[in-house]
């Protein structure tokens, strides 16, 4: 935990760590001395012929004093804030940068709840640590070490009953402590479970609904959230211990110092009774005072297991090495602008047996529509995917501009395509923000998203939305239709202006009207880009240059539409399920 924190710390917050040292010692410095003339008070008041002003005198000393280290308190905190909020700040982007780097195979194997907790809660257990503990972790150690110096030599007896108290203190820490720190990693876990279930039931409620599963939800919730009450209220039961017992040693001791003080002033002489009670007085402040800074460190190791435990957490996110890595950078040749080639590719998913895609080769050139079809589960997602090195192949190579996709940068080679997911995805912003995403320009070029907007056949219900293309679009684009969303994904990539446009089952939403007027305003504008086009519809490839037919991971055919119906069964066999056999002699 304290390797990541000091990992954060820049120069200025190095410095801002001094100072709260110097301010501590300070502190501790003040807090100390009042006792000393709580003592000559003592000796003044008990002595005769001493002037009421030789009493204000030392106690304006003692207020002083009380003040000053007040104020150093306060200064303290603040410094102490302002570095726990730049930590938390810079933890939290490193992070998300993080996560940002990671591929599909880092994010399934941390969870994506798991990663919004670690993100969050777990930063916050770090930040509260070093606000409440930071301090008091400097503290404790520095005045429990100079009260002792204080009081040595002073009596062996009272000295045995502090030592008593301290050690009690210690070994009900390290009790509570080793019972509650498995139940904390426990808690982390747990919250993340919780998670799981509360996004999974939001982002799943229409479905939740129409099956009127409310109530099975509520249940896999409630034995979540049982889960983690218990195991909660089992930690705390245990922490609320130590007050109690902190109560009690602070109570004890006292009455311990002036129990033996007693017999003490008792058995001396005379002369000796002031002197005794005096000390007696002196011993008793710096005794709370090495109990105070135990008791400081107690709260320290109170918050200290779960903050241990999120910083393990966020150190397992950092340490993570991508699987996908930037390559070192490549030179294109002019005459290899647009193509993809696939040589003797084979993939299979991380800890998975068997191969999704087997010795897969082909090649596109530039301006080439490309189309996979197959039967669910035959690879063609997992194909296209490796163009944008979303997953790496398991054996063989994809080139992209005559260039292994390996050895690119991967901004560079992203820039190269435009992408489309299966699954329409926008964020909170605008009509406008969501097609500009990840455009460099301040201000995207507006006419290009028009261009996008018009091909993409978006035009009609952007048009019709209150504020055009600076309309609002809600998180998840849920105040828009599922095939309104679908055309915007794809203006999105279109405005890119791209050497390579990937289509991921993306026309699926559309009607075949919208399906029609799309591909053919595609041929018009982007004839010259090479576009792959996973589809399940006939009707949207029948067109395609060249047709890729996959089945349980293997091309089964390649080849136009006429032709795979003469020469590939299972191409023949999806076209008769959608198309009779009339209709696929006119088409």
């Amino acid at each position: 935990m304290f390797s990541l924190i000091c990992r954060q710390l820049n120069k200025k917050q190095w410095i801002s760590m001094f100072l709260v040292i110097v301010f501590v010692l300070l502190q501790v410095w003040l807090e100390l001395k009042i006792p000393d003339y709580m003592s000559e008070i003592t000796i003044l008041i008990q002595t005769e012929g001493n002037m009421i002003s030789e009493i204000l005198l030392v106690g304006s000393k003692m207020l002083i004093c009380a003040i000053t280290s007040a104020i150093c308190a306060v200064f303290v905190g603040y410094i102490v804030a302002r570095i726990s909020a730049g930590v938390s700040k810079k933890i939290r982007s490193e992070l998300f940068s993080k996560v940002q780097s990671f591929s599909s195979n880092e994010i399934k194997n941390f969870s994506t709840s798991s990663l919004i907790t670690r993100s969050t809660n777990d930063i916050t257990q770090i930040q509260m640590f070093i606000v409440m503990g930071l301090s008091a972790l400097i503290k404790a150690p520095i005045m429990a070490v100079w009260a002792i110096l204080k009081i040595s030599g002073k009596s062996y007896q009272w000295s045995i009953a502090t030592a008593i108290a301290v050690i009690v203190l210690i070994l009900s820490v390290i009790t509570i402590i080793l019972i509650v720190l498995p139940r904390f990693k426990k808690m982390q876990t747990l919250t993340d479970n919780i998670n799981r279930v509360t996004r999974e039931n939001l982002t799943g409620l229409r479905v939740v609904r129409a099956y009127n599963a409310e109530e099975y939800q509520m249940n896999k919730f409630e034995k979540a959230n049982e889960e983690l009450t218990t195991t909660s209220l089992v930690s705390h039961r245990v922490l609320s211990l130590l007050n109690p017992l902190m109560n009690a040693v602070m109570s004890f001791l006292p009455l311990a110092i002036y129990w033996i003080g007693a017999f003490l002033i008792n058995s001396a002489f005379a002369p000796e009774k002031l002197t005794i009670f005096s000390d007696m007085v002196v011993f008793s402040s710096y005794a709370i005072q090495i109990v105070m800074s135990f008791m400081l460190l107690v709260i320290v190791f109170i918050m200290m297991p779960r903050a241990s435990v999120s910083a393990k957490r966020i150190n397992e996110v950092l340490k993570t090495k991508s699987s996908i890595e930037d390559g070192i950078g490549v030179n294109i040749e002019p005459s290899e602008i647009g193509t993809i080639e696939f040589k003797n590719v084979s993939f299979k998913y991380q800890d998975a047996d068997e191969y999704v895609l087997k010795d897969i080769n082909f090649k596109c050139k530039k301006g080439d529509l490309v189309a996979f079809i197959g039967s669910t589960g035959s690879g063609k997602s997992t194909l296209i995917n490796l163009v944008p090195r979303f997953y790496d192949t398991t054996e063989g190579e994809v080139l992209v501009d005559g260039k292994n996709v390996k050895d690119f940068k991967l901004k560079d080679l992203r820039d190269r395509i435009g992408y489309v997911s299966q699954r329409a995805v926008l964020f909170s912003g605008t009509v406008l923000s969501n097609i500009a995403l990840g455009g460099e320009e301040e201000k995207p070029d507006e006419e290009d998203v028009e261009k996008a907007i018009k091909i993409s056949q978006s035009s009609e219900f952007v048009s019709k939305m209150d504020k055009g293309i600076n309309s609002h679009i809600s998180q998840g684009g849920k105040n828009i239709s599922g095939g309104q969303k679908q055309r915007l994904s794809i203006a999105r990539a279109l405005a890119k202006n791209p050497e390579i446009i990937i289509f991921d089952d993306s026309f699926s939403a559309l009607d075949y009207k919208t399906d029609k007027a799309l591909r053919s305003a595609l041929n018009d504008e982007f004839g010259n880009t090479t576009i792959l086009i996973v589809a399940q519809r006939i009707g949207t490839i029948k067109d395609a240059d060249e047709i890729i037919v996959l089945n349980e991971g293997n091309i089964v055919g390649i080849g136009k539409h006429k032709d795979l119906l003469n020469s590939c069964p299972v191409y023949k066999e999806i076209a008769l399920s959608q198309l009779s056999e009339e209709e696929l002699k006119n088409a």
